[in-house]
């Protein structure tokens, strides 16, 4: 029997992902779970007769995996900074990157996401708010919380039996950070004022750029990593404000890479201040 909270993965996908259980139904006759990825930003509905439970050392196995591979990818992109920033600094300027505002409607990535944008040295604020919530209250919060890059994710995915990628209806979240984006570009229209990425699995890549994002997912309509936003969001707040960020280098130091993530040109966010202050 198994009860909201467990960790599950699924026969018929061969176990390739682990799951937490958040929602168990009745469907008719049949008994089925809500599931939400423990590393990506996926909803999926599933019988509970497909379902196998996973022990506490498989999971542990599982997010320590995990871990490892975004640590070297972290330590890629902070070693590659850290490199630039040695070679152009004559200690007369300091940098101030841009400030980040994150709605999430996943608290675990949220808590996860804003640590490690403090950890990258990043001013970022976050806010959990579900998919539905986000378009109605982006205003309000990005009016009182001033910010140069704005992410908008949590969970999303293409609804099973749908075969209409382009329209909104066939995907469980993807209408809602399309609504946010529309909210986020009435304050600020300019793309350069303010930097948006929004979506999550499988989101309707198309809709949201189209509705103003800068960056979006999925090109490929795969599943994205929880800490794919980050690590465009680091990209774009350490890239000089008088120069464009690379697509290709900033959709190649991400997890899921170009299926999973894609934008339009866009300028940085640090910007350079000079003198430095001794104290």
């Amino acid at each position: 029997m198994f009860d909201v909270g467990d960790i599950v993965a699924r026969y018929s996908h061969k176990q390739d992902l682990f799951f937490r259980i958040v929602q168990i139904q009745a469907n008719g006759g049949e008994k089925t779970a809500l599931l939400k990825g423990i590393n990506t930003r996926l909803l999926a509905d599933a019988p509970l007769n497909d379902l196998i439970e996973k022990n506490p050392t498989e999971v542990a196995y599982y997010q320590l995996k995990d871990l490892q591979d975004i640590y070297q990818k972290l330590n890629v992109v902070v070693n590659q900074r850290k490199g630039i920033q040695d070679k152009n600094d004559t200690g007369e300027y300091f940098e101030i990157p841009g400030r980040v505002l994150h709605l999430d409607g996943d608290e675990d990535y949220l808590n996860q996401c804003i640590k490690t944008y403090q950890q990258l040295g990043l001013e970022a604020k976050g806010f959990c708010k579900s998919e539905v919530e986000q378009p109605k209250v982006i205003c309000k919060i990005l009016q009182e919380n001033p910010a140069d890059i704005l992410v908008l994710t949590g969970h999303d995915g293409f609804l099973h039996g749908k075969k209409d990628f382009r329209s909104l209806d066939s995907y469980r979240s993807s209408r809602y950070f399309v609504q946010s984006v529309i909210e986020a570009r009435k304050l600020q229209p300019n793309r350069d004022a303010l930097v948006i990425f929004a979506g999550a699995c499988q989101s309707n890549y198309e809709a949201i750029l189209s509705a103003g994002a800068n960056f979006a997912s999925s090109p490929k309509r795969i599943l994205i990593h929880a800490f794919d936003p980050v690590f465009i969001v680091e990209r774009i707040a350490h890239t000089p404000i008088d120069g464009m960020v690379s697509l290709k280098d900033i959709i190649q130091h991400t997890v899921t890479g170009t299926d999973g993530v894609g934008g339009i040109e866009t300028r940085g966010q640090l910007r350079r201040g000079y003198p430095r202050s001794p104290y």
